[in-house]
């Protein structure tokens, strides 16, 4: 007899140094949610002597802190149909410690030669993790707020850009219809067709909803289509055609990029045929491997009397190209065999040729 009581003395000092060893709060509840034994962190977080706790029932704890309407839940009513229960979500606010998240994990243990079940309950303190969770998905709020701002300023923006383009475009039309000069009046119509280029590049830009990658095939058919349409006429035909992969680029060198496919548009049509042809063609193609790309804009006209070298009547073209080919920071390359070939090579830095 006094071996079974000092092995059961000796059992429960056992375990009793078990709950004490557990980080997180720990209780060992009876069948009637009596407390049986409490870790030490349990006393030292919720700040309860063991006088208060021991033998006592759970609800009636630091002053009914505990009689918490979901914990009755779990104990009452989960406990008893599934034995278990892992990750039950508790908020209280308890005396001294404030509002708290914890994350109760049950245990219900049955013993085989007894009738007595006993109930592990473990505590975890996730306030700090849910906090963190509500500010960022409140940070990830606040950012789309702000993106859509900013995308509505974006779209206001580049809606008084078009209008602005369009009046500075009609005035140019208005001067060149005006003027007595032949000369003045293609230099001013240059300038219209210029600016109604960047118009349609801005178009073409809303048109693909703001977003930072455009897609360079539909970009430059689109663009082209239109170009053609304004500065092609029927006693001119021209076979305008795009051949583009399905590569990406960057807004900003998108509209780089359409203006120069612009520029030397209006430079094929205008020195490429000076004689009415009739397959006349500018065929443009882009290719793209990872940050590589070139751009080549071919016609089957004269070859280099069409070429961009500046001429007594100009050389804005010329200018232009060659500032937005530095800009994007890549190399243009000039041949003339059955027509003019510019093609406009961009490298990575890595693969960028040195400077001599």
């Amino acid at each position: 007899m006094t071996t079974s009581l000092q092995g059961i003395e000796d059992a429960q000092t056992l375990a009793q140094a078990i709950v004490d060893t557990i980080h997180e709060p720990l209780l060992v509840l009876d069948a009637q949610f009596r407390v049986l034994a409490a870790s030490r962190s349990f006393y030292a977080i919720f700040q309860v002597d063991p006088e208060q706790t021991m033998g006592r029932p759970l609800y009636s704890l630091g002053d009914g802190q505990w009689n918490i309407p979901a914990l009755r839940v779990l104990l009452e009513t989960i406990i008893p149909e599934r034995a278990s229960m892992d990750g039950f979500e508790v908020e209280h606010d308890f005396p001294g410690l404030g509002q708290r998240t914890m994350l109760l994990n049950a245990r219900k243990v049955i013993y085989e030669r007894s009738t007595i079940t006993t109930i592990l309950l473990a505590f975890t303190d996730i306030t700090a993790r849910r906090l963190i969770e509500r500010e960022k998905e409140e940070l990830l709020e606040r950012t789309e707020d702000l993106l859509a701002q900013q995308q509505t300023l974006l779209q206001e923006m580049q809606h008084r850009v078009a209008n602005s383009l369009q009046i500075i475009a009609s005035i140019l039309m208005i001067k060149a219809r005006a003027v007595s000069s032949e000369e003045t009046r293609q230099h001013l119509r240059d300038a219209h067709q210029r600016v109604m280029s960047v118009a349609e590049v801005q178009a073409q830009l809303h048109a693909s909803g703001g977003v930072d990658k455009i897609e360079v095939g539909g970009y430059l058919t689109k663009l082209c289509g239109d170009l053609a349409k304004s500065m092609v006429g029927d006693d001119q035909p021209i076979h305008l055609e795009v051949i583009a992969d399905d590569g990406k680029i960057g807004s900003d060198k998108a509209v780089s990029i359409g203006l120069i496919v612009t520029e030397l548009m209006i430079n094929a049509v205008k020195y490429a045929f000076p004689a009415a042809k009739a397959d006349a063609r500018v065929l443009i193609t882009f290719s793209s491997a990872g940050d590589a790309w070139t751009l080549t804009v071919a016609d089957n006209g004269i070859g280099r009397a069409a070429d961009l070298s500046p001429r007594k009547n100009g050389g804005m073209g010329t200018v232009i190209v060659e500032a937005l080919v530095k800009q994007l920071g890549a190399t243009m390359e000039v041949r003339s065999s059955g027509g003019l070939t510019v093609s406009i090579t961009h490298l990575p830095t890595s693969q960028a040729p040195e400077a001599a």
